[in-house]
């Protein structure tokens, strides 16, 4: 197995949490397996969610911790968020992180066009998503028809990008049983040592 260079962002926005767990598991087992880890938790972070102006046509500066984000994406080969569903959709902070992060002329060029879509400026990395929710499989899939994994699989990473791109959902999780969690962890652990 050839070692990677992977940043784990941990999107929850809480100081402790099973997504935030995972993360610190998916980090650990990675670096065990020989990969170099970088990991950033979205609640020790603090920067303005909100980008602020209609359309790219004003700047608003990154604040260094957002600087701090592009640069292990950069470095990065490959790259896992975990992230809880709040709402169908991810929690506010998160979101705000993806706003003020993937930008035109760093995420995505929008002077160079395929078929009226943006070209990707981050080729050359996958991504894997760690997503938990209430929701069980089956509704997820049948009644939503999984909008958030397709939102995070190919409105988000594959937009600027990445490829490929592999997601794991775990649900329910509000009152996952100790047992449960446990399973999940030990799934986590696996991709984790193949840096997948």
């Amino acid at each position: 197995m050839t070692s990677k260079r992977i940043f784990v962002l941990n999107g929850h926005p809480a100081a402790t949490s099973l997504t935030r767990t995972m993360a610190q598991t998916y980090a650990a087992a990675a670096q065990k397996a020989g990969h170099e880890v970088r990991i950033t938790h979205l609640h020790d972070i603090d920067f303005d969610m909100d980008y602020g102006f209609a359309g790219y046509a004003q700047h608003k500066p990154l604040e260094p911790c957002l600087e701090a984000v592009q640069v292990d994406i950069e470095w990065a080969e490959h790259v896992v968020l975990t992230t809880p569903m709040w709402w169908g959709g991810l929690p506010a902070k998160l979101k705000g992180l993806i706003d003020r992060v993937f930008l035109p002329g760093w995420a995505f060029d929008t002077r160079k066009q395929t078929l009226g879509m943006p070209q990707p400026m981050l080729k050359g990395r996958s991504a894997r998503a760690i997503v938990l929710s209430d929701t069980p499989g089956i509704f997820f899939s049948l009644f939503y028809r999984n909008a958030l994994l397709r939102q995070i699989k190919g409105q988000i990473f594959r937009f600027v990008g990445f490829k490929p791109v592999k997601i794991i959902h775990f649900a329910p999780a509000g009152n996952a049983t100790p047992e449960k969690a446990d399973k999940w962890i030990g799934k986590v652990e696996v991709i984790a040592r193949e840096g997948a």
